[in-house]
């Protein structure tokens, strides 16, 4: 398949990461520096990613664009681009209702949209970045992407799926990384935390050692997967199940301190329970 000019928006550490992945599989990528931090930047220059300055000359120029955002910017970054009349490939963490909406603001302008889900991490040498897509156009941009380290699952023909498959893996990962703090911090409020971890060296050996990772990532990664949360919500109200337990998650994580270099210890651990008291 011939190369693609693919734009990004935004390289974050997932969206540099499928940049890079991209440019070594030999297509060009693009992304906007306008409005961005000095971190980002450095990323996308480590990537290889060709920097237009504005995100309507990477629309202007783009075959593909692919949108790695926070899921509450999500609508706003299709909107940016409305006009774009090539592929858009939303690969965000929402709700299939959210990723309606994503659809029709391309596609009213004349784009055409993709679906997508990333599950799993950036992409690293010998571990690539597992991307779920569901539309019309999967296959053909699965087949496109080969040779990258990109590892393109197609779902379907049908949007949304690939969402809703992204929202039901999180439902349980982060969600249940939320639950597992929300119970220690329970704990500690009662004054039984001791007891319980004496029980869960009995019972649940492991558990203690998760609530460690748990916190970590609470303060590395809590503040981006508040949204998150939230959209899984969405998604379990609009099938007439009950969204409060990731309305609670998304509480969790907007209580824990923001600190990228946590390490996974008890000291950040005391740091997320503290914003639980």
């Amino acid at each position: 398949m011939s190369p693609l000019k693919i734009g990004v928006l935004h390289p974050g550490e997932m969206g540099a990461g499928i940049g890079g992945a991209l440019v070594a599989g030999g297509h060009e990528v693009l992304w906007a520096s306008e409005g961005r931090s000095e971190s980002t930047k450095e990323r996308a220059e480590a990537a290889g990613l060709r920097d237009l300055d504005g995100i309507g000359a990477v629309a202007a120029e783009a075959d593909v664009i692919f949108s790695v955002c926070p899921p509450h910017a999500a609508v706003d970054v299709a909107r940016q681009v409305a006009g774009f009349t090539g592929l858009y490939l939303d690969a965000n963490a929402i709700a299939p209702a959210t990723a309606a909406e994503v659809a029709y603001v391309i596609e009213s302008a004349g784009g055409r949209y993709l679906d997508g889900g990333i599950v799993g991490a950036p992409p690293r040498p010998g571990r690539p970045a597992r991307i779920y897509l569901s539309g019309a156009d999967a296959s053909d941009l699965a087949l496109s992407l080969e040779g990258s380290n990109l590892e393109c699952r197609v779902l379907s023909s049908r949007p949304g799926d690939a969402s809703a498959l992204k929202v039901v893996y999180a439902a349980w990962t982060k969600g249940t990384t939320a639950l597992l703090l929300a119970i220690r911090g329970l704990a500690r409020n009662l004054g039984v935390e001791e007891a319980l971890l004496a029980e869960w060296a009995d019972s649940q050996p492991e558990l203690a050692a998760r609530s460690l990772a748990a916190g970590n990532q609470a303060a590395t990664k809590g503040w981006r997967w508040v949204g998150e949360m939230e959209e899984i919500a969405k998604a379990f109200l609009a099938t007439g199940l009950p969204g409060g337990f990731h309305e609670a998650a998304a509480e969790i994580y907007e209580r824990a301190p923001r600190d990228e270099a946590a390490a996974a210890d008890e000291t950040t651990l005391d740091a997320v329970l503290g914003s639980l008291s």
